[in-house]
């Protein structure tokens, strides 16, 4: 165990048609789309190989039926919040608003099984594995993660969001549940850029009400990924010290920044100005990936900062601008918290209006 892991023990949190509104939703909540076959890993520095140039156009759309198999246990009487409405309403919102006729579908990785035996303990990976319905959705949660890097890394669209559960950027090793969250998503995809693309340098900016532990923990001595987050440091899982930078040659590629409870859109963006963009001009990286954690919206029932939608465009269109200067803008973005669903579903949806927008 690392130094900062001993003083950050808190327990961890919480086809490509184009048919209409009503076939997509149909397509969604029905179950009618299955999973995609994508080609088996690229060997290590092939990578160039498949790197899109600055003509990469579009915005996929990473969705599976069976992500809304998962539940949890209903919290007090009440339905969890970690819940399938989250999804439903997420792509009705998307329907609603016509951006189900302008993204493409993005399948999933046929097998992301060594990719995960490759992040997490034997132990982990075996107990999650034993969980009736929710081990399988959380290999495809990955899976979806996985088959985001693969259609950015080969140029088949510019950017990506997938509106996969069970989230994932508190998922250690624990063998159980971690704030909801089974494997970790972001951390799994990061690597697999790196390994199967050769897409050297990762940046992970993590704008989830709480701190991502697990991604934090895997990437802390690690100088090929730069992981921001912003987050309410006292709030679970209790971790996200600010004076936590990376040790060893990962040293001062871990940035945390802590914004209190009531924080709003100039608290949020003014940690990008004052901290991520500099280090990220810096670090040069060669593929982002956004932790969408929208329970940093306003009115959240897991959060208490008061962040508008307006704030989640302006973030994505910073996140952006940072993908097309630095990497002919690869961005893969995975949501993660966000349990106020009606909030969470505009929040979304301002996120891919903002991606779709390639100007």
């Amino acid at each position: 165990m690392t130094s900062h892991q001993r003083r950050e023990t808190g327990a961890a949190c919480a086809g490509e048609g184009k048919g209409t509104r009503r076939d997509f939703l149909t397509r969604a909540l029905a179950g009618v789309l299955g999973v995609g076959m994508l080609p088996a890993d690229v060997p290590r520095g092939m990578g160039a190989l498949f790197r899109p140039g600055s003509s990469a156009t579009g915005t996929g759309l990473v969705y599976d039926p069976r992500f809304l198999d998962h539940t949890l246990p209903p919290r007090r009487g009440e339905p969890h919040p970690e819940r399938p409405l989250r999804l439903v309403r997420m792509l009705e919102t998307f329907a609603d608003r016509g951006l189900d006729q302008e993204v493409v579908t993005i399948p999933l990785l046929g097998d992301p099984r060594p990719h995960i035996d490759a992040h997490h303990t034997a132990e982990h990976v075996a107990s999650v594995r034993a969980i009736d319905v929710t081990g399988p959705v959380a290999e495809l949660a990955v899976a979806g993660a996985l088959g985001a890097v693969d259609a950015v890394a080969r140029g088949r669209v510019r950017n990506v969001f997938c509106a996969a559960r069970p989230p994932g950027h508190h998922a250690n090793n624990t063998g159980q549940e971690e704030g909801f969250c089974f494997y970790s998503n972001a951390a799994i995809a990061a690597r697999y850029a790196q390994v199967a693309h050769g897409l050297e340098k990762v940046l992970i900016i993590d704008w989830d009400y709480h701190h991502g532990n697990a991604t934090q923990n895997a990437f802390y001595e690690d100088p090929s990924v730069l992981f921001f987050s912003t987050h309410d440091w006292p709030a679970y899982p209790g971790t996200g010290d600010p004076g936590l930078m990376g040790d060893g040659a990962g040293r001062g590629l871990n940035i945390n920044v802590h914004l209190d409870c009531g924080a709003r859109d100039r608290d949020m963006l003014a940690a990008w100005d004052r901290t991520l963009l500099p280090a990220a001009s810096r670090f040069q990286p060669d593929l982002v990936i956004v932790s969408a954690g929208f329970d940093s919206r306003q009115d959240d029932l897991l959060g208490c900062f008061d962040v508008t939608d307006d704030a989640f465009r302006r973030m994505t269109r910073m996140a952006m601008d940072l993908a097309n200067d630095c990497c002919d803008g690869r961005l893969v973005s995975l949501l993660e918290g966000g349990y106020n669903v009606e909030g969470t579903a505009l929040a979304a949806a301002a996120h891919v209006e903002t991606l779709l927008d390639h100007r």
